[in-house]
């Protein structure tokens, strides 16, 4: 079969499309693939942006609302860019009781960011989960895997300014 030809994007590198094109060889033919084919690609890029989940259609001989509905159904993935480091706020009723509120829009006016975005730098992302499993360090939040209790409003921007 013959590879289709690569769309020109500013996040996908020839040396990326390299590595997408042997993911999409590797599965090609295997029933039932674009899960881990998706999971890849955007491992290699680091979200899956429009022209990319058109590509692995192609790829993989399926539609391109069909890639798209797999890709929107599952939190796994993301249409955006994320950012070098990932900041998870806890709005479960521990932490929302002791103030992850104000915390949030620290964050938000610091920042210009909202849960479920990106700053243009691309130094963070938010998210914002039910639970983290440490009520008793409410309100928490958790940054590449570190877990930050008793966050106030103050307390948030000193944390984050040791991920640059």
């Amino acid at each position: 079969m013959k590879k289709p030809i690569r769309p020109r994007h500013p996040d996908i590198t020839d040396a990326m499309w390299d590595e997408i094109d042997n993911i999409l060889e590797r599965y090609r033919t295997k029933k039932g693939s674009v899960i881990p084919v998706l999971r890849e690609c955007q491992d290699v890029v680091g979200y899956l942006p429009m022209e990319l989940v058109d590509y692995i259609a192609l790829g993989l001989n399926m539609s391109s609302s069909e890639v798209f509905g797999v890709a929107s159904f599952y939190a796994l993935f993301s249409f955006v860019p994320k950012g070098r480091h990932t900041v998870k706020v806890c709005l479960g009723t521990a932490c929302y009781v002791k103030g992850i509120k104000e915390v949030v829009n620290r964050i938000a006016y610091e920042f210009g960011l909202k849960e479920g975005q990106t700053t243009e730098d691309r130094r963070f992302s938010m998210e914002g989960v039910r639970c983290l499993g440490a009520c008793g360090l409410a309100p928490v939040m958790v940054v590449d895997g570190d877990t930050h209790g008793a966050v106030s409003a103050d307390k948030v921007m000193e944390i984050l300014e040791h991920y640059e």
